[in-house]
């Protein structure tokens, strides 16, 4: 499927429809899309990112779809990528992202499932890249966003260096500052 049928897809599904932080939500997944396609990201990291939030996360309550059609996001953008959607869309921010940097290996709860459960090496690579690249597209649109959560990202995307890439690593501290 080319990159302009998933984006019908998204369509299809509502995400233009969904308001978001800083515009539409459709907007805030071509932009994470784009922040990540800018980093050299892998096709099912950038596939994964048009559809992150298709559950609802921890923060944005909203969902294109339910749990229960797993397998049609699956079908448009294959099996890998909707793993990774899921394991975004269920993290339990509260209690997975302060272990990141401070334990190996981290231990995630999945908020779904109602779990905790070892995140595997790559997984949580990948899922600390989408982390930064959506919430630097927030940040990066939205002034009181960056204000408001600026300690926070700053301590949490250090804590993830050596699990991003240079490319996220570097964009996090333009936007939040830190150590070159």
């Amino acid at each position: 499927m080319t990159l302009d049928e998933k984006f019908a897809a998204l369509a299809r599904l509502g995400a233009g429809g969904f308001a978001h932080i800083n515009g539409s939500l459709e907007e805030h997944l071509i932009g994470t899309h784009a922040r990540l396609e800018s980093w050299g990201a892998d096709p099912v990291l950038l596939d994964a990112a048009l559809f992150h939030a298709a559950y609802g996360t921890d923060h944005f309550g909203d969902n294109m779809v339910s749990l229960d059609q797993r397998e049609r996001i699956a079908g448009i953008i294959g099996e890998e990528a909707e793993a990774l959607v899921y394991l975004y869309c269920s993290c339990d921010r509260g209690y997975t992202w302060p272990r990141i940097g401070t334990e190996d290996p981290v231990r995630f709860r999945d908020r779904f499932a109602d779990r905790i459960v070892e995140i595997a090496a790559e997984d949580l690579r990948d899922f600390c890249e989408l982390a930064v690249a959506n919430e630097n597209d927030i940040a990066a649109r939205t002034p009181s966003f960056l204000e408001r959560n600026r300690e926070t990202f700053r301590d949490l995307f250090g804590r993830m260096e050596g699990l991003v890439s240079p490319h996220a690593t570097a964009d996090a501290r333009d936007l939040y500052g830190g150590e070159p």
